[in-house]
């Protein structure tokens, strides 16, 4: 008899995972590391966006940091130019969400089109011009100095900021798992497998393509505008190419098409990076921590070459299957001996 759904190991798991988050900034008293922490979950909304995607559509994109980029501006310059209160802060994650989606579904309906590595070259050819858009309108964006803005003040309690976005990154891993179970998640996958024979099945690929590029870019504006109220500041970073390449890293070294993978992702990306520049104030030999940083990720992939969860998962399913063969072998052979 199978398990409900809500009763599942896994389900479990994440839920103790989730109340350990809830129990962190209550337990751990240190605004380091509840900055951090909340950073980590930040990127990890961007990174499971970005997974829907490469692991469940089998798009690269090299320009999934203007999506990022818009959800940080909308966010900051109405928090600048109107006041800043939560009804703002909400009014302005909707605009840049919907400005995301739409620039994502022209995007895509123009680019999708063509073959991955010249839709990944054209995702950021965009993106560069919208990074230099920014560059040059200073009269909003003030060019590559950025601003700074007053976050709403139930905000100033950094505990209170950590819980919101931790409660937003459930409710984004509950909605994309529904999201990538239904049949239309299964079509993207199809999609991924094969696109010819999933044309041949009669459905029109690009439509669905079209989707999950709508669907990532939302998740990845909504990820952009905490970035930017975590910070409270803005500038032209928001749009380069470093923030897609975090996203690709982080759903590779996590797990490519398992939605908890990117999370994981965020945690080794984010950790190494905080804690290897912090290293280089004090040892000499870590002011080029980047070099150390490469070395981390060339062993995840050497040790885990479908990424942590995704090398987990293998190993757990033929660990699975070799004790089940283990359990029929003895059954198999008493059969054998009473005939």
């Amino acid at each position: 008899m199978n398990k409900p759904i809500l009763l599942s190991r896994s389900n479990i798991i994440l839920f103790i995972i989730v109340l350990a988050l809830v129990a962190f900034p209550f337990v751990m008293d240190s605004r380091t590391l509840t900055i951090l922490v909340t950073q980590i979950l930040i990127f990890g909304i961007l990174a499971m966006s970005y997974d829907i995607l490469l692991g469940y559509t089998g798009i690269v994109s090299f320009g999934h940091a203007m999506f990022f980029g818009i959800g940080a501006y909308c966010t900051a310059i109405m928090l600048s130019d109107f006041e800043s209160t939560i009804g703002v802060f909400i009014v302005s994650i909707i605009v840049g969400m919907l400005i995301a989606g739409i620039l994502s579904f022209i995007v895509g309906l123009l680019t999708l089109r063509l073959k991955s590595h010249f839709f990944a070259m054209l995702t950021m050819a965009i993106s560069g011009l919208l990074l230099v858009v920014a560059e040059k309108w200073r009269s909003v964006t003030k060019g590559n100095d950025g601003f700074t803005f007053k976050a709403p003040e139930v905000f100033k309690d950094r505990v209170i900021f950590y819980l919101v976005v931790l409660a937003l990154l459930v409710i984004v891993f509950i909605v994309l798992k529904r999201f990538v179970s239904s049949p239309l998640g299964r079509v993207l996958i199809a999609v991924r497998e094969n696109e010819q024979r999933t044309k041949s099945l009669g459905f029109k690929t690009l439509y669905y393509k079209v989707i999950a590029s709508v669907v990532a870019g939302v998740i990845a504006a909504l990820a952009g505008s905490l970035y930017a109220v975590s910070l409270r500041f803005v500038n032209t970073s928001v749009l380069t190419m470093e923030i897609t390449l975090d996203a690709l890293l982080m759903t590779i070294i996590g797990g490519v098409g398992t939605l908890i993978g990117p999370l994981v992702g965020s945690v080794v990306i984010e950790s190494a990076q905080h804690y290897l520049s912090g290293l280089a104030r004090d040892f000499p030999i870590f002011e080029r921590w980047i070099i150390f940083f490469g070395i981390i990720y060339i062993l995840a992939v050497i040790f885990f070459p479908k990424g942590i969860v995704g090398t987990i998962q293998t190993k757990y399913s033929q660990w699975k299957i070799k004790r089940n063969q283990l359990d029929v072998a003895p059954l198999s052979k008493s059969k054998e001996s009473s005939k």
